[in-house]
């Protein structure tokens, strides 16, 4: 569909030089693996463009007025506000710079509350996040593995809203990765005392 290539185009380049950490892929891969993902579940264009942008008002220095700007100049404003509605929504509220006298655990979960609140659809778009960073992340960096999907937990107690079954994928990539990480605890050496 051309206004989501276009808005594909836009996000790649608002992400601009950006990596994925572990692959040091260019950073669209991952939008576009969540847009894949939830693409298997709705045809909602506005739900596929989030997707596509849900990391931009987070980790790039395009504000919610740009982006709303641009989302106008592809789409209708009923789209486009929904689209924008969205991506606010997956847009991390209680980040370290906003919230400073919170440890990441507390913000981690004041995030959970407020995504349970959150639209459906972008609860469906989170779960498909989930996905594709869960093992990715749990494969290269096990301790930071350990806190992920301790936050993804906590993500997926709170939102349930979404679509069921990419719930349940979300769920089983959270328990798949579990047992990866017992794995690596079974695989360590017994040390003597």
């Amino acid at each position: 569909m051309e206004v989501l290539e276009k808005i594909r185009q836009f996000a790649e380049e608002a992400h601009g030089e950006q990596k994925r950490k572990y692959s040091q892929l260019p950073y669209i891969v991952h939008p576009v693996a969540v847009m894949n993902l939830c693409r298997e579940y709705t045809d909602e264009v506005p739900a596929l463009a989030a997707a596509l942008l849900h990391d931009v008002l987070e980790d790039t220095p395009v504000t919610a007025h740009q982006l709303h700007a641009y989302l106008l100049s592809v789409m209708n404003r009923p789209e486009a506000d929904r689209t924008l509605r969205l991506v606010k929504d997956l847009t991390d509220e209680y980040t370290k710079a906003n919230y400073p006298q919170l440890n990441r655990k507390k913000r981690r979960r004041r995030e959970a509350e407020r995504l349970a609140s959150a639209d459906p659809m972008a609860q469906t778009v989170k779960y498909a996040d989930l996905i594709d960073n869960c093992l990715d992340i749990v494969k290269h960096d096990k301790d930071f593995g350990k806190v992920f999907v301790q936050e993804s937990t906590l993500l997926l107690e709170h939102m349930t809203s979404g679509d069921q079954r990419l719930y349940q994928r979300a769920c089983n990539a959270v328990a798949e990765s579990k047992k990866v990480l017992r794995g690596y605890k079974d695989n360590q050496p017994e040390v003597n005392a």
